[in-house]
């Protein structure tokens, strides 16, 4: 499979360039419903930081690796 740059997805770590590889699936129950789901990227290095500032307020609710994300995603 090609990927072409525009493909790649980044991580959201604040000024972060790297591809991500893992999906932080979180929400915020103060202005969510339990049953949805926002997400951030991560890639290695920031999958800890950003999953320890999501589990500081109670948001995180899974990480999972970007492969099994997408397959999921697709079914």
């Amino acid at each position: 499979m090609n990927t072409r740059e525009t493909d790649t997805v980044i991580c959201s770590a604040k000024g972060c360039r790297a591809p991500a590889v893992w999906v932080l699936a979180w929400n915020n129950p103060k202005i969510h419903t339990p049953e949805r789901r926002k997400t951030w990227l991560a890639c290695e290095e920031h999958r800890e930081y950003l999953s320890e500032f999501l589990g500081v307020r109670g948001f995180l609710k899974d990480v999972v690796p970007l492969e099994e994300w997408s397959a999921t995603e697709n079914e």
